[in-house]
């Protein structure tokens, strides 16, 4: 469902980037099905055997900081990842509508912070594929916090250096255990996305308010 916001009551709106405003088929694409093919290639193994080591692998990590990590990810399985990220950039996309809603952000003078877990060679490497960056009035990743958005203490480390108003804030994120840490900490005004991946069928769920297309929440009063 997805309701109209209360504009007047909102100052900062914090956006994460993967399956918000960047289309997370990339992602799931590179994770699930590229890395596999290359790690295959590399070992001299079958594409099935490499899928049945690296999903428990990835299963035993995920939802933590090194699962964002192209560093630890480069030590654990001996390949450049960030290599292998560039190698299919072309699949990079902001989502529909994502500009036209940033530009009226600014035009109503919100505050817009990229808040996200993406290691800073991935986020470099995005940034510069969408021209998203000067968008936004800061830009963090959880590794400068040495903790993902997931975990207990994160938003307290955001708010100590970001200075925001729990209370006044607007937090849009695919990720349901982000709403979840998000709505304990106490941040008043929860979003999630009802198709992160455009390859994906949509997700359901009557937790969170949900919006499909930014398109859908304008105009910002």
């Amino acid at each position: 469902m997805t309701a109209l916001l209360p504009w007047q009551d909102i100052d900062t709106v914090l956006f994460d980037m993967d399956g918000t405003l960047l289309d997370l088929h990339y992602d799931n694409y590179f994770w699930r099905q590229y890395l596999p093919q290359r790690y295959a290639q590399q070992q001299g193994m079958s594409l099935t055997v490499a899928k049945a080591y690296l999903t428990p692998l990835f299963a035993q990590h995920y939802g933590r900081l090194q699962w964002y990590c192209l560093d630890f990810w480069q030590a654990q399985l001996g390949m450049d990842v960030l290599a292998l990220k560039q190698e299919v950039q072309h699949l990079i996309a902001v989502r529909a509508g994502v500009l036209d809603f940033l530009q009226a952000l600014r035009q109503a003078g919100k505050q817009i912070v990229l808040v996200t877990n993406a290691h800073g060679d991935s986020l470099r490497l995005k940034m510069q594929c969408t021209g998203l960056a000067p968008k936004f009035d800061y830009i963090y990743t959880s590794h400068q916090f040495g903790l993902a958005k997931e975990q207990a203490g994160f938003w307290q480390a955001l708010r100590d250096e970001l200075k925001f108003d729990a209370t006044r804030t607007l937090l849009f994120d695919d990720s349901l255990p982000v709403l979840r840490s998000a709505r304990q900490y106490g941040l008043a005004h929860l979003m999630g996305i009802v198709q992160p991946d455009s390859q994906v069928a949509p997700l359901v769920t009557d937790e969170f308010m949900m919006v499909h297309q930014f398109a859908d929440l304008l105009p910002i009063a």
